[in-house]
């Protein structure tokens, strides 16, 4: 994870603070099942060690935002469980914001700091644009991968070769578009995951007038006619949508309970205040029976323009693959 530094999405210093005890929230519900670090910006550290409190390692280092799934590093694992990890370029979600370099170098500057081999992933890439299911299969949308703002110069199929080189993906299944006023232009990690061999979650409103109504529909078509890497269909699971409600800045805030994190034996989810939060979280236990379902309060963090799944990376299990070294 990395400490909230950024004031804009925030809207206020008040919004700032707020963020900050979600993410310490989410930090001490993790820390539950398995082992965090916490990058934050040295003037910072002594309050986000006071908010998380014990067992959260601190990992100092220039940040210039707190969103790690999109600045972190994507890991992936060869035949022996060896973990190395891919450093994709970032424009700060199409040059939203000015001022990302420290962001751009995250991911290279972590993979250093524990000695870890590092691909360089050769176009424009956050870590919630994908959605992996560890059998060959990738999940994202047309609206984020194939803007203009991303990487103007790749055609789909090139996208495709990168994605499949780097990250080991035999099939892209693209959806369309993602939520109403994201920012992120249709991050899939507001709207689809893999849950397991073969089967997807989807946010999909009962609401037919919701401004997301349609284009969650076309997703959910595109997923039944789809398959995975193995040539199996999609189990789909519908998970509901909270009622909308304002962002600071007036847009439709980005409330999805797909913007969780999967942890060791659990399920970090998000909760809104809705009546729909326990519809969700039941879903959620059937779906995952053999794992603890908790449900931390995400309005504040959502505020900022993301969710749990977005503040979160996770690194697998498994020895480091160390970088080549030349002898001179």
């Amino acid at each position: 994870m990395a400490w909230p530094c950024r004031l804009e999405p925030w809207g206020s210093v008040e919004g700032l603070l707020r963020a900050r005890v979600g993410f310490a929230n989410v930090a001490r519900a993790i820390s539950g099942f398995e082992k965090i670090t916490m990058a934050v910006r040295p003037q910072d550290r002594e309050e986000a060690q006071l908010a998380c409190g014990k067992g959260i390692d601190f990992f100092e280092v220039a940040i210039d935002d707190s969103w790690a799934r999109d600045i972190g590093p994507l890991f992936v694992t060869d035949d022996k469980d060896g973990v190395a990890g891919v450093h994709w370029r970032f424009n700060a979600w199409g040059n939203k914001y000015i001022g990302f370099e420290a962001d751009a170098a995250f991911g290279r500057r972590v993979l250093e700091a524990v000695d870890m081999r590092r691909y360089d992933g050769p176009m424009v890439l956050e870590g919630g644009s994908i959605c992996v299911d560890g059998r060959g299969s990738l999940l994202t949308t047309e609206q984020c991968l194939l803007n203009p703002n991303r990487n103007p110069g790749l055609a789909r199929q090139q996208i495709e070769e990168r994605l499949a080189l780097y990250l080991g993906v035999g099939k892209i299944v693209w959806l369309g578009e993602g939520l109403v006023d994201d920012e992120t232009d249709g991050h899939v990690d507001n709207i689809a995951c893999f849950a397991g061999s073969s089967r997807v979650l989807v946010h999909m409103p009962s609401d037919t007038g919701s401004a997301n109504y349609r284009s969650m529909r076309d997703n959910v078509v595109r997923l039944r006619a789809a398959r995975d890497a193995v040539g199996n269909g999609f189990e789909v699971i519908e998970l509901p949508e909270p009622a909308a409600r304002e962002r600071h800045d007036g847009r439709r805030l980005e409330m999805s309970y797909i913007n969780f994190y999967f942890t060791n034996y659990g399920v970090v989810m998000p909760s809104f205040d809705d009546p729909a939060d326990s519809a969700a979280a039941a879903i959620m236990a059937k779906t995952f029976p053999d794992r603890r379902i908790v449900q931390v309060p995400a309005i504040d963090i959502v505020q900022g323009g993301g969710g749990i799944h977005c503040i979160t990376q996770q690194q697998p299990a498994g020895p480091i693959v160390t970088p080549v070294r030349v002898r001179r």
